[in-house]
């Protein structure tokens, strides 16, 4: 599995058989994302594992620089929104793209989450929220989590509104 520099842990995420489709998705969707390798079960992993030699076992790739590993594992586990992949959005569009392309097939819920077509949950956030939840005023604190609290998908123009009081 490939290494960048620095980045000494990253994500392995099991899936039951679709781990190359799901790699892709992802990789059509974020930019500076790619495929970095596929490995295939051979005879000894197939004996073991039951699965069809030659068919992909793993699928590494890169979303944003950060390495991803995918395996096509069988049915034993199933994906949680105790884990969930938090991305940080600098605008409203970038927001937009994600949430529209991440939940096709999926489910949305509150606050950012969202869970795709294959399982996995992901926090679509605007960056500046965590700065707006930091203020020392705990009025503007408290209009903002009032204001997100409401929403499924993040709207920067709301959470600004709030923070300002208008």
């Amino acid at each position: 599995m490939p290494r960048i520099a620095g980045q000494k842990i990253s994500p392995f995420l099991w899936f039951e058989k679709r781990a190359e489709e799901a790699a892709r998705f992802y990789i059509s969707i974020f930019k500076n994302s790619k495929i970095l390798d596929t490995t295939c079960y051979n005879e000894a992993s197939s004996r073991v594992s039951g699965r069809l030699k030659g068919s992909v076992m793993t699928v590494s790739f890169q979303i944003e620089g950060q390495n991803f590993t995918a395996l096509n594992g069988g049915p034993a586990f199933k994906f949680s929104p105790a884990v969930s992949f938090v991305v940080s959005c600098d605008n409203q569009k970038e927001i937009n793209h994600l949430w529209n392309e991440l939940s096709k097939g999926g489910k949305t819920g509150q606050c950012g989450w969202l869970d795709d077509k294959y399982g996995v949950t992901w926090q679509i956030v605007p960056s500046i929220l965590p700065k707006m939840l930091q203020d020392r005023d705990q009025n503007k604190v408290k209009r903002v989590t009032e204001a997100f609290l409401k929403m499924k998908k993040f709207d920067i123009v709301t959470l600004k509104r709030a923070y300002k009081g208008t």
